[in-house]
């Protein structure tokens, strides 16, 4: 099915909303010149100017904020539309604001999308990534249908559901001897952690802590914008982090990296779909909501993840 909505409609929506061109380029799939160029035609066609522009920031004009209210208005039917005309002929179809936080980003949302569209080809995905506490605040902001995060969210509105487990390891250079490390040897290395926001971040604190180590007994702690940054510095020797096992399989293969176990430790969660509290959604948002929580276990089961005899042999 055709897109019903406006295309210079929606790439002004999605540089409104985030307020920034380049943003609105990587969420569209478009180059940021593309994008200037459908806003300069939409400016030009309605004889008006939609955004004032100084420096680096960009703020929506007075007509400007009043289109926006309109154009969300035309892609909340167009949304309806879509999918009242797909139930009419038995197959789902519209498009669905999607969060996702990084890990699963990088790492499961290839997969599970693949398999999902395989089903549902006439879905059209608007994909947002961040922390997990960025993926929860725009869901309350009523800017996604769903979101898929690492950590836990016990915010009022947000219902969560586990779809898919994980484990977490501790990453070394490939220098490490060992397959092991004690608890002294884990304070005295410098740790690498995610940053504020971050689910993996707060998973690691709670299994610390439940063994009686706290992040504030190691020798050294390096704060990190992604679970890459952090392979990254232990590949040359900064430090020792904890990184998802779906994140290391290749470096686990080439030998960049080892895995190392802890006596008592381990560090396991679930990813999580999150939505907002009420009826379960139709359409689009309750397909993949019903995708994820009765497929998504299987693909994990079938996807092909390091062992832990990887980290032995080399």
């Amino acid at each position: 099915m055709a897109q019903l909505e406006n295309f210079r409609l929606k790439v002004f929506r999605t540089v409104a909303e985030h307020l920034n061109f380049r943003k609105a380029a990587e969420h569209l799939f478009l180059t940021q010149p593309a994008i200037t160029l459908q806003i300069q035609a939409l400016e030009d066609d309605l004889g008006i100017r939609l955004f004032d522009r100084a420096g680096n920031r960009v703020s929506l004009t007075p007509q400007g904020t009043l289109l926006l209210v309109y154009a969300t208005k035309i892609a909340t039917l167009v949304s309806q539309a879509e999918q009242e005309l797909g139930a009419e002929n038995g197959k789902v179809s519209g498009e669905l604001a999607l969060g996702v936080s990084t890990t699963i980003a990088q790492y499961v949302l290839p997969r599970l999308l693949g398999a999902f569209l395989a089903e549902h080809p006439r879905v059209q995905f608007s994909l947002h990534s961040g922390n997990t506490g960025e993926i929860v605040q725009l869901l309350l902001d009523n800017k996604l249908s769903i979101g898929l995060i690492e950590g836990p969210a016990r915010d009022r509105g947000i219902r969560t559901e586990p779809f898919m487990q994980d484990e977490l390891v501790l990453i070394m250079p490939p220098a490490f001897e060992a397959g092991h490390m004690s608890r002294a040897q884990l304070l005295a290395s410098n740790l690498l952690m995610r940053e504020q926001g971050s689910g993996s971040r707060r998973v690691v604190e709670i299994a610390l802590e439940n063994v009686g180590l706290r992040i504030k007994a190691f020798k050294n702690v390096m704060y990190l914008d992604s679970t890459e940054a952090i392979k990254s510095a232990v590949e040359v020797g900064l430090g020792i982090g904890f990184v998802s096992r779906w994140a290391i399989s290749k470096e686990l293969e080439l030998g960049a990296l080892k895995v190392a176990d802890v006596a008592g430790l381990k560090v396991e969660r679930h990813f999580s779909l999150i939505s907002r509290t009420g009826p379960e959604s139709q359409g689009p948002p309750g397909a993949f909501r019903t995708f994820a929580l009765e497929r998504a276990r299987l693909l994990a089961n079938t996807a092909r993840k390091p062992s832990r005899s990887a980290k032995s042999s080399r």
